[in-house]
């Protein structure tokens, strides 16, 4: 599983004050991607014991709300992404993860693939699409992409997402 960078603050990718990690690897190819440098699943560097250390500590931060995870796509990152989750899910309870995925939640996806979304709180589906894309869309880029929330087991739409303290848990 490798990486492209992790931010110790961000305030763009989802609600509060975040950590975001950006993984590398992605088959969509979305014209107007937002990171087409991380398409090559090959770039980056290894998510290895140093990047989770550096990663857990900003996450200790009392003041960040929780973890972003973009890329690239998430989804491709396997095994080792679900046990991250599981690890922050343990180690953090009160930080909300948030995932950004070109795949569909109500699609077809592996069973490895649903086990990291259910470590999500939040997730933003759909594949970027540049005719649809518009600055005023909280948390997407384009109009298709959807925001879901995990709340009892299920994930429901959260696509109106506004007030940023609302939505921290």
């Amino acid at each position: 599983m490798n990486y492209s960078k992790i931010k110790r603050y961000d305030i763009s990718n989802g609600c509060g004050i975040r950590c975001s990690i950006f993984f590398t690897g992605c088959d969509f190819h979305c014209p107007g991607c937002f990171n087409p440098e991380l398409w090559d699943k090959n770039s980056g560097e290894i998510f290895d014991d140093a990047a989770k250390s550096e990663l857990f500590s900003y996450l200790e931060d009392e003041h960040c709300d929780g973890l972003s995870v973009l890329g690239g796509e998430p989804l491709i990152q396997g095994q080792a992404l679900v046990e991250l989750l599981e690890n922050v899910k343990t180690k953090f309870p009160e930080k909300t993860i948030w995932l950004w995925t070109g795949f569909k939640i109500d699609g077809k996806l592996d069973e490895t693939q649903k086990m990291i979304l259910q470590n999500c709180d939040y997730v933003v589906d759909g594949q970027f699409k540049e005719h649809l894309a518009g600055k005023k869309l909280r948390f997407r880029g384009s109009s298709n992409q959807r925001i879901w929330r995990h709340a009892n087991g299920e994930f429901v739409r959260a696509d109106d997402i506004e007030d940023n303290k609302r939505f921290l848990k």
